[in-house]
């Protein structure tokens, strides 16, 4: 039997369900999930440039999983643009806390 997942705070982000390549029907796409969490982790570590201890800290799991779901979210997005394939946006499979969107968690990523 596996481990249960341990629920994962992510911000509410309203907005886009799906990003596509332009000029293309999205009934003639292959679909790419990206879950919440991994949307979160791109968003802290790569977006906010956060470090992954921080993103971990915010989304209250541990580094290595913080390390676990940007490797995933990040083969996942280079592929679908690689590809050519729609990202589409999805709860996933691990519970998920909402929180409320915080300026705590900002820092200059350039």
């Amino acid at each position: 039997m596996s481990r249960p997942f341990i629920p994962r705070c992510v911000a509410n982000r309203s907005g886009a369900t799906m990003f596509k390549p332009a000029g293309i029907p999205a009934s003639q796409l292959v679909r790419v999930e990206l879950h919440l969490d991994e949307l979160e982790a791109l968003c802290l570590v790569d977006g906010k440039g956060l470090e992954q201890t921080e993103a971990a800290e915010s989304m209250k799991v541990s580094r290595a999983t913080v390390g676990r779901i940007l490797r995933t979210a990040r083969r996942k997005v280079a592929h679908a643009l690689v590809h050519g394939e729609a990202i589409c946006i999805e709860p996933g499979e691990a519970p998920v806390e909402h929180r409320k969107q915080t300026r705590k968690h900002t820092r200059k990523a350039i």
